[in-house]
C-alpha cells in the first residue's frame, strides 16, 4: 500500500532561521478539511502530459493519465472535482490553486522514481497542487514546505502511538508523512489520517490505515512544538 515515497525532499539552507507561530488543533483540522473537500472545476488546459517550458516532465493526474506500475489519474475537465490534486513538491494554498487554474497552470503532477532522484530539480513551477509534506506544512501554518527529513526538528517525539492527538503526525523519514485525525476505535488497531499522494487517488485523502502497517514501514509519531490544544 505504501511502498513508494510521495513526500518532496527540500534542503534547509545553513543560514535559514525558521520562526513559527502557534496553531491550534482545531485550526490544523480545519485546514486539512479545506484541502480534502476543495471543489474545483478545471478546463482542458489544466491537463498536461509532457515537458514544461523549463524541461521538467509533468504528468497531471487527470482521467487520461495512465502508466505501467502507477495508479491512474482521476480528475475530469469541465466538471466539479473534490480534493486538491497531488503535485510533486506542491505547496499551493486553496486560493493559490484557484488562481492557478484560471491562469491555465497544470493541475497536479504525479510522483515518479525519476522525480525522487531529481528532488527539487523535478518540481515544475507551472504546476499547482500539494504533496504530503506540503499538506502538513500548510496545516501547521509553516512559511514553506518542510520535508519529512526536517519535521523531527520541529517536533517532540511521542513515546507511543497511543499518545497521538488530532494534528500530530506519523512521519517516515525521507519518505512519507500523514496527519493524524483520530483512532478508528478503542482498540487502537487502526487510525484515520489525512495524506496526499497515497492510494487510491492522486489527491488529498482521509484514509483508514492499519497501525501495524505504519509500524512496519517505520512511521514514528511526532507532535509539532507550536501546536496547542
Amino acid at each position: 500500500m505504501r511502498g513508494i515515497a510521495f513526500g518532496f525532499i527540500l534542503g534547509l539552507s545553513a543560514n535559514a532561521v525558521a520562526v513559527h507561530a502557534q496553531v491550534t488543533r482545531a485550526e490544523v483540522m480545519a485546514t486539512a478539511n479545506a484541502y480534502l473537500t476543495l471543489e474545483w472545476t478545471p478546463a482542458a488546459a489544466n491537463a498536461f502530459h509532457g515537458v514544461d517550458p523549463d524541461g521538467i516532465r509533468v504528468e497531471t493526474p487527470d482521467e487520461t493519465f495512465s502508466a505501467p506500475g502507477i495508479r491512474p489519474g482521476w480528475w475530469k475537465p469541465g466538471q466539479v472535482n473534490i480534493g486538491m490534486p497531488y503535485m510533486w513538491g506542491g505547496f499551493s494554498s486553496p486560493r493559490e490553486f484557484a488562481r492557478g487554474l484560471k491562469a491555465g497552470r497544470y493541475a497536479g503532477d504525479v510522483y515518479t522514481a525519476d522525480k525522487r532522484r531529481l528532488l527539487d530539480a523535478a518540481v515544475s513551477k507551472y504546476a499547482i497542487g500539494i504533496d504530503c509534506s506540503g499538506l502538513v506544512s500548510r496545516c501547521w501554518g509553516l512559511e514553506r514546505s518542510y520535508s519529512t527529513r526536517e519535521f523531527p526538528d520541529l517536533c517532540i517525539a511521542l513515546a507511543s502511538y497511543d499518545d497521538l492527538k488530532p494534528g500530530d503526525i506519523l512521519n517516515a523519514f525521507n519518505d512519507h508523512v500523514v496527519l493524524f485525525r483520530s483512532f478508528k476505535d478503542e482498540t487502537h488497531q487502526r487510525l484515520i489520517a489525512y495524506e496526499a499522494g497515497s492510494p487510491p487517488s492522486w489527491k488529498v485523502l482521509l484514509n483508514d490505515i492499519p497501525i501495524s502497517l505504519l509500524k512496519d514501514q517505520k512511521f514514528a509519531p511526532y507532535r509539532f512544538r507550536k501546536i496547542r490544544d
